[in-house]
């Protein structure tokens, strides 16, 4: 096949993948199931069909093709007040969980898996200890869960994959290299990974912070918001740190930054085009872990029993779910305590048992598990085959598809049954921001009113009409609608509310720094003081 057919061939599948995301995606609405559920289920079906383009998944495309860019628009969506807030909890699941993880897969592996013993069921543990931040992002906001609960699993799911990766290379110490790291070598290479990953991505984030006070295009602004993950993961990897953390810390930094250097019209067309990306991506993904199998089940053919196969896969998932029920009862007491006895934190309420319960449930995996069986070399340091690698890529298979899929479809009726369904509308800490943002643009406009030459009094005051009936009806919800003007006095009008509205787009900015609000009522909010912004609407902030 000569360099023009092969192109045509990668861009017919391509063209195949992209359309069945899209598709499948939009089942999944109309059905009301979270769509990588869908998507992976789709590519299952699909990797059986006869005649149709197989896609392995390479371990490189997904670490560096797909990863940084999901990471840093998982860690720009993330609020920083939340994430310090559950930061011990985050913390015991992201480190605690993923060590006892792997030791109990390696424990289960050595008495129970007679093809497995305590060094390759090491490396399994290891290959599947940590969340998906993809999945968990994507399948815990879908249904509706609780806010706090979705803050503990993504910050579980960005943290935890540097101690996987440390896990993972110990494991492959141990059982492709023939080497035995020692305790000390362990904890220093996580302090290493840990910080040498922040420090990078915040040196990132702080250059690019700099550069985006000199700019002001969309267009070039949304190249560098693509460049900034993958240079961030890049030198992570580079200087042998975490690459994963590099890019959330820089996510984090940025994200919390931009509300500063980006223009309202620009905020909207960088964060339209992330939103586009990142489905694809996300689609992407979960379609390519379902058309996975054929090429799992190639690897094992003739070496066990299907019987035998299934048995392995059901027990050892189960034995996933179990450990991490285990240790998120625990886990939370715990963080409970020291948030109350050494951080302060007395009015931060525990977590009910029932919403314990479902943070040990939504331990979802995803492409990043198989990913890292994948890439498990097929040769031992010694030049003998590894016969468990090809175990280990179908149990983590088995754990992807039972965690992602199984436990996704049982996730929507366990909310409701558990009364955790979350409740449509403002919160009220949404509420209490609208109504401080609405006074402080009513006092800018009382400001100028007094300034004011008399013809344009009027004006003034037909604003100050509309930004007191919101206030008013502002924990309601009510809408209004602009009354036609002359052209001339729309002008006017439209240049006195961009006064108040940068009036409430500081104040809105002063409660975040404060930590009186999170990131996310910001955004919310933000994005409607964008729309009438760019637009020149003169509707105030509903």
């Amino acid at each position: 096949m000569g360099s023009g057919e092969s192109l045509h061939a990668v861009e017919t599948v391509i063209l195949l993948l992209l359309v069945l995301v899209a598709g499948f995606a939009a089942i999944a609405r109309r059905l009301k199931v979270p769509y990588p559920i869908v998507l992976v289920l789709a590519g299952l079906g699909i990797s059986f069909v006869p005649h149709i383009p197989r896609v392995p998944l390479d371990p490189n495309i997904v670490f560096v093709i797909f990863l940084p860019p999901l990471l840093y628009s998982s860690a720009w969506a993330m609020s920083w007040r939340e994430f310090r807030r559950n930061g011990v909890v985050i913390a015991l699941l992201a480190v605690g969980l993923v060590g006892f993880t792997v030791w109990g897969v390696a424990e289960f592996s050595d008495h129970f898996i007679t093809a497995l013993y305590w060094k390759p069921g090491f490396l399994l543990g290891a290959v599947v200890a940590t969340t998906d931040a993809i999945a968990a992002t994507s399948i815990a906001k879908t249904l509706g869960l609780p806010r706090r609960i979705v803050d503990i699993l993504e910050g579980e799911s960005l943290l935890n994959d540097a101690t996987g990766l440390l896990a993972l290379e110990i494991g492959l110490a141990i059982m492709v290299r023939g080497e035995m790291p020692t305790v000390r070598e362990g904890v220093a290479r996580l302090i290493f990974l840990v910080v040498g990953g922040l420090g990078i991505g915040l040196l990132i984030g702080v250059v690019v912070g700099w550069l985006e006070k000199f700019i002001d295009d969309g267009p070039v602004e949304l190249v560098v918001s693509l460049v900034v993950p993958y240079a961030a993961y890049l030198a992570g990897e580079r200087a042998h740190a975490s690459g994963v953390l590099a890019v959330v810390a820089c996510g984090l930094y940025v994200s919390r930054q931009s509300t500063r250097f980006f223009s309202a019209a620009t905020r909207l067309q960088v964060n339209g085009a992330w939103e586009a990306l990142t489905f694809m991506l996300n689609g992407l993904v979960f379609v390519l872990i379902g058309l996975q199998l054929p090429y799992v089940l190639a690897g094992i053919h003739g070496r066990y029993a299907m019987r035998t196969l299934i048995f392995y896969g059901a027990v050892f998932s189960a034995v996933l779910i179990l450990l991490r029920m285990i240790w998120v009862f625990p886990a939370v007491k715990i963080a409970s305590f020291v948030e109350r006895r050494w951080l302060g934190h007395k009015d931060e309420q525990e977590l009910k048992p029932r919403e314990v319960f479902v943070v040990g449930w939504t331990g979802m995996r995803g492409v990043l598990a198989l990913a890292a069986a994948i890439s498990v070399p097929e040769v031992q340091w010694d030049g003998k085959e590894f016969e468990a690698r090809n175990l280990i890529v179908f149990l983590a298979f088995c754990v992807i598809f039972v965690t992602l899929v199984l436990q996704g479809l049982t996730l929507p009726a366990l909310i409701r049954r558990l009364g955790l369904a979350g409740s449509e509308g403002m919160d009220q800490e949404e509420i209490e921001a609208r109504r401080i943002v609405l006074k402080s643009a009513i006092r800018h406009l009382e400001e100028g009113r007094k300034n004011c030459p008399s013809p344009a009094v009027h004006l003034y005051d037909d604003l100050l009409h509309r930004y007191r009936h919101k206030l008013a009806h502002v924990s309601a919800g009510e809408e209004e609608t602009v009354d036609g003007l002359g052209q001339e006095e729309y002008a006017r009008l439209s240049s006195i509310a961009e006064g108040a509205l940068q009036a409430e787009r500081q104040t809105l900015i002063g409660l975040r720094d404060k930590g009186r609000i999170s990131d996310d009522v910001l955004r919310t909010m933000e994005r409607e003081l964008d729309l009438a912004e760019s637009q020149s609407q003169v509707i105030p902030l509903s």
